[in-house]
């Protein structure tokens, strides 16, 4: 995957939208594995780096590529849609059991407690350098994320539900 990032990355401004699939993990070595194969069978390059260089030059080959990774993102939307469902059928299975996911509970309840200490520390400490509370931010943005997860995960989304706005 590391010699395909480059391409890869300049490749996404013809489909902005995949960027939001990169992170670490199998789902990002996917990516790039598909948006790399999809360049080529739009191109018919042999190579990665001959894919690039007809799609930066060629307006016909960047249509046929942003349509092409359309496709590619929806099914990887679905992949996600899915693992998700999995994990509410596991917390579902603990449910019916009688029993409760604690692992789930105890992560919650520490990402919680974190955003609480990290804003207390904040609204405390008047006298931070620029430098701390910049990291301390970063940190503090990072754990609202996950408390946002931990609430779609728990409640869903109109469109998790299947709810028409």
């Amino acid at each position: 995957m590391a010699p395909l990032l480059p391409i890869v990355l300049q490749l996404a401004q013809f489909a902005p939208h995949l960027m939001r699939f990169f992170g670490a993990g199998e789902t990002s070595t996917k990516v790039v594995e598909g948006v790399v194969d999809v360049a080529k069978s739009v191109t018919g390059a042999a190579s990665p780096e001959e894919a690039l260089e007809i799609i930066k030059v060629n307006a016909e080959a960047q249509i046929a590529f942003r349509q092409r990774t359309m496709d590619l993102d929806a099914d990887l939307e679905k992949a996600y849609l899915q693992d998700r469902q999995d994990a509410r059928k596991r917390d579902a299975t603990f449910i019916a059991a009688g029993t409760r996911n604690y692992r789930a509970d105890l992560m919650a309840a520490g990402a919680f407690v974190v955003v609480i200490i990290i804003a207390w520390k904040v609204w405390t400490a008047p006298n931070l350098p620029e430098y701390a509370k910049g990291i301390i931010t970063l940190v503090l943005g990072r754990f609202l994320g996950y408390c946002d997860q931990i609430f779609q995960f728990e409640f869903g989304s109109v469109r998790d539900k299947g709810i028409k706005q």
